[in-house]
């Protein structure tokens, strides 16, 4: 999410406790060089005693009044067993308005390797993390208002999830890891009842991998049971819904000279770093080739290798002394406050069975690894949309690490069913209780918005005397409505 090789690292360590993408020797989304090539150290699986484990079913604790303190509004947190040595945290909150019939929504922090707790009490959660990091309070404009959401923290290893964290390392394993955790979880009698209502993926971030990833694998297994060549319980999605989010890296990384240099606010860097980050980018073995030879390639060392070069050379080249997160803001900006203390304090309450970190760095090693960061996830994205799930990219302005001069720019090279009638429009301003809060555009099922005022965590933050989150709150219920943004 920093200088043209390092950055001091004192400066950066704060962004460990804030932000979702871990800094690695100093770079943040670097990645670490250990003896011959790219390589991470495995630790040994954290694994229950058998006896705890329920492979194929959950364990949970219902009502346990931390969060959702709503009067009649049902909440749930607790385990799926994957495997015997797989476990996902999961926190299930009802919608404050018809449950039984409301859409049921799932959400992922990206990292990869961050926990889906930042969502739940940073952003949009039924309650929100206090200041001082000591409580939480009711949020008025949670998207649970007018959906069931789950929270889910994945791949295992992250968050309040444990067990063997090799079996995961990059967008398309942790898709089936999901899907196995939807089967469990709607076989569930507990749950069992949502099966037909309609489904939705929300996620930011890395979710710009792991969205499409998962939309993707979970209409192909639809489809196989269609078929008759699989056996399970139809995924009925019908939304996918993706923030901040890094996509398509050949296109989105010219996205930080361009932002860098002009945005809402100001420039983040001097015109050396930025004719530094340029050579970087065009250079005949730099940044843009190094992706371009990613994409076209089939092992995943070149893959890791352009991540390595181009996050420190032009990702970490211009963020200068700006959080990254939130750029009208000094580095490191204290918002959104901290919540590892607050989760811990309460852990045993809602049945967590480890301790709470905000990022594992060693999952987020494993996708480095594996070379995921830098792949191509925009094709994916397209054949999602061309299936008519009705889809919608969000970014915020003061956002700088998965910045919408990247985003615009992917979503303007889409190549879909709705992609000419997107490009022949203006933006139009997507105004709440008569306030222009961002803009935005629709082509039949595809929408994307532009939010004014926020950072990478969009429904953190708020615009004019609006509160916080509502707007992305209009966003949300009007996608989920399947109804196309407008302005009220």
């Amino acid at each position: 999410m920093l200088s043209s090789l390092l950055v001091t690292l004192s400066l950066l360590c704060p962004l460990i406790l804030s932000g979702q993408i871990p800094v690695i020797d100093g770079i943040i989304g670097g990645v670490r060089n250990v003896g011959s090539g790219f390589q991470t150290k495995q630790t040994k699986p954290t694994i229950l005693h058998s006896s705890a484990v329920t492979p194929g079913k959950l364990r949970y604790k219902q009502n346990s009044g931390i969060c959702e303190t709503t009067p009649g509004v049902n909440q749930v947190s607790g385990y799926g067993d994957v495997s015997a040595t797989t476990s996902l945290w999961f926190w299930f909150f009802e919608s404050r308005s018809n449950p039984d019939t409301a859409p049921l929504a799932l959400w992922f922090n990206g990292g990869p390797g961050s926990s889906s707790m930042i969502g739940l009490l940073q952003e949009m959660g039924p309650c929100r993390i206090t200041n001082d990091s000591s409580s939480v309070t009711l949020n008025p404009f949670s998207w649970n208002n007018e959906a069931n959401i789950v929270y889910i923290d994945q791949p295992v290893g992250v968050g309040f999830s444990h067990g063997d964290t090799t079996t995961v390392t990059n967008s398309q394993e942790a898709a089936r890891d999901i899907w196995t955790f939807m089967q469990i979880f709607l076989s569930d009698s507990r749950f069992s009842k949502y099966k037909n209502n309609k489904l939705a993926i929300w996620t930011e971030s890395y979710g710009g991998h792991y969205g499409p990833a998962f939309a993707t694998h979970f209409l192909a297994q639809n489809a196989a049971i269609d078929k008759g060549t699989l056996s399970g319980i139809k995924l009925n999605l019908q939304v996918l819904g993706i923030g901040d989010g890094l996509t398509d890296p050949l296109i989105q990384y010219a996205g930080y000279l361009v932002y860098a240099q002009n945005n809402s606010y100001h420039p983040l860097v001097s015109t050396g770093n930025i004719a530094r980050a340029n050579n970087a980018w065009i250079d005949g073995g730099g940044c843009r080739a190094q992706i371009t030879n990613c994409y076209n390639a089939v092992d995943n060392f070149t893959c890791t290798a352009a991540q390595a070069y181009c996050n420190a050379n032009v990702l970490g080249q211009l963020s200068g002394n700006w959080d990254v997160y939130y750029v009208p803001t000094a580095n490191p900006d204290p918002y959104p406050p901290a919540i590892a203390n607050y989760l811990n304090s309460v852990a045993s309450t809602i049945g967590a069975e480890a301790t709470w970190q905000q990022s594992n760095e060693l999952i987020y090693e494993n996708f480095a690894v594996a070379g995921d960061w830098m792949r191509n996830s925009r094709p994916d994205l397209e054949s999602v949309i061309n299936a008519g799930v009705r889809t919608i990219i969000y970014d915020g302005d003061a956002d700088f690490i998965l910045n919408y001069v990247g985003v615009e720019a992917m979503v303007d090279a889409l190549n879909t069913k709705f992609s000419s009638q997107y490009k022949s429009q203006q933006f139009s301003a997507f105004n709440v209780r008569g306030q222009s809060a961002g803009m935005y555009k629709n082509a039949g099922t595809f929408s994307y918005v532009r939010f004014f005022g926020a950072g990478h965590e969009v429904p953190a933050y708020k615009w004019g005397t609006l509160g916080v989150g509502e707007a992305a709150a209009q966003m949300f219920t009007q996608i989920m409505k399947n109804q196309s943004l407008s302005s009220t």
